[in-house]
């Protein structure tokens, strides 16, 4: 089961991607099949049914943001979050070779393809930083075992960590 907690950046996000599929996409492909189907024979006819299909694509998509969005938690930002990693956080990890991994801990409704940078809440990474602070040695557990990380920097402002 997915985490219900959200940045307000990312709530706002998927507020801007339902309001665009409600408003702007799904008018348009409403036109495009109303205009497939003024044009006879429906059977083999591909326009209307690509664009019925991405209409029910569009349908499900708001179904499931618009419950999504009632679901969600969000979590802003507190001074007492300052020193230690919580939910939100920019985190830089160092381990004993020298790499290096900057990231931020987000809901799983967070993780997009175009969102790089990001890990979720409820990642193995991301439970073995909770309420670690800098300098802190962290353990992680993955697919191809324990792997040791040091704490090098917690920010919870992006312009501040870059």
């Amino acid at each position: 089961m997915k985490t219900n907690l959200i940045t307000r950046e990312g709530f706002e996000k998927l507020k801007e991607e339902l309001d665009y599929l409600w408003r702007t996409y799904r008018p348009e492909i409403t036109k495009k099949v109303t205009w497939a189907a003024s044009l006879g024979d429906r059977s083999e006819n591909a326009d209307y049914k690509e664009n019925k299909r991405i209409l029910r694509q569009i349908d499900s998509r708001v179904r499931y943001l618009t419950k999504r969005l009632d679901a969600l938690r969000i979590v802003d930002y507190s001074p007492e979050q300052n020193g230690k990693v919580f939910f939100g956080a920019w985190v830089e990890i160092e381990n004993d070779h020298g790499k290096k991994m900057t990231f931020r801990i987000v809901g799983p409704d967070e993780i997009y393809k175009d969102a790089k940078g990001y890990v979720s809440i409820d990642s193995p990474m991301a439970r073995a930083l909770i309420k670690k602070e800098e300098g802190d040695d962290v353990l992680v557990q993955t697919p191809s075992g324990p792997a040791d990380w040091i704490v090098s920097r917690i920010s919870y402002s992006a312009i501040e960590f870059n």
